[in-house]
């Protein structure tokens, strides 16, 4: 959530930082050069747009914003219809998170009615401060423990609080059969992978191993969640890795992609690329996963988007304009997707939505 919450985006990312990131340079584009896209639209333009994600019918997205351009001092959240905002850069889609504190990782809820986000306005009506996300020379991401869960309608009206316990609880998505809200909390003590019922019941802890577990999606049918994970395994690495989380701090720079049944049984490691892959999504076949990838950078900077069988064999580059791609998803019947990407940002650090049709 979706953060690397998270990396951001590593990032919600992720949460969502990625300020460190170069400015694009204009590559020459062909359809050669990305061939699984065709027919790419530009939906936002202008600040940092990320963590995009369909509703239930294919017509809108939902996605984290502080376009300045907007009057937005952090993140908050928009909902957007695909159709009013492909090529429009005036276009300003309805706010429907509250403008208190900080917001990430929304989603749609079953009625494509509602939707679920993170927000920080338990703890204040402002943006929380930004801690030193360069101490010690690393890369971290806050993961702030006023963050907990609510549910919106689309005209920005809270009509449910879903969490109310200390610590971090963010990252949430709903399962395509809309019986389960699938999180990232801190509530036992480590980021892992909880579900729950619509209204909140019946919570269940699913990953259980050290590490930040995030940014998870279900498969098609279900059946299955894929998601981001750290695994610290030197004594210096679990020593750094308590320590910044005691901070409310993550290192976002070394992360797998994992599998495993919706129930948390059956963990598999599908990718052993090293560095940062996060921000995975399944294919619609249920076979694939596509995800954002640095591996192949030799500077740490360069994200772009791959995709992977279950086994992590196949492994397949997807983009190849811009320095940064991620948060890919596919729309409910396959034939689209959508994605963030630095690309036409005119030389600036803007990272603005995109959404093309998908080529097989």
């Amino acid at each position: 959530m979706r953060i690397l919450a998270l990396l951001i985006i590593l990032i919600p990312f992720f949460g969502f930082q990625h300020k460190a990131l170069r400015p694009a340079t204009t590559a020459a584009y062909t359809p050669d050069t990305e061939p699984h896209l065709r027919n790419i639209r530009q939906l936002t333009f202008g600040g940092d747009n990320a963590e995009a994600y369909w509703s239930p019918n294919g017509k809108w997205l939902t996605f984290q914003s502080n376009n300045p351009a907007w009057g937005l001092k952090c993140d908050q959240i928009f909902a957007l219809e695909v159709r009013k905002a492909a090529g429009r850069p005036a276009y300003r889609p309805p706010m429907v998170s509250s403008g208190k504190g900080r917001t990430t990782c929304s989603y749609f809820m079953p009625n494509g009615k509602q939707i679920i986000f993170a927000s920080t306005m338990s703890g204040a009506d402002t943006c929380p401060p930004v801690p030193n996300l360069r101490q010690g020379g690393k890369y971290l991401w806050p993961v702030y423990d006023t963050y907990d869960l609510y549910v919106t309608d689309l005209k920005g009206k809270i009509v449910r609080r879903l969490t109310n316990t200390p610590g971090y609880d963010a990252e949430a998505v709903l399962s395509p059969k809309g019986d389960k809200i699938l999180f990232t909390s801190t509530r036992s003590g480590d980021l892992e992978l909880w579900t729950m019922n619509l209204d909140g019941s019946n919570l269940k802890q699913i990953t259980f191993d050290l590490g930040y577990d995030g940014g998870a999606f279900f498969s098609p049918d279900a059946s299955k969640i894929v998601f981001r994970a750290s695994r610290p395994k030197t004594e210096a690495d679990i020593r750094e890795y308590r320590e910044l989380l005691q901070q409310g701090l993550v290192a976002p720079t070394n992360m797998e992609i994992y599998v495993c049944n919706a129930d948390g049984s059956g963990l598999q490691q599908v990718t052993q690329l090293g560095k940062a892959n996060w921000a995975p999504y399944f294919h619609p076949s249920g076979k694939k996963i596509i995800f954002s990838s640095n591996h192949h950078s030799s500077r740490g900077y360069d994200f772009q988007l791959y995709m992977v069988n279950l086994d992590g064999s196949g492994l397949e580059q997807i983009t190849s304009e811009s320095i940064f791609n991620s948060f890919a998803m596919f729309s409910p019947d396959g034939k689209k997707i959508a994605w963030c990407s630095n690309r036409n940002n005119g030389g600036t650090r803007d990272t603005n939505v995109f959404v093309a049709d998908w080529v097989e």
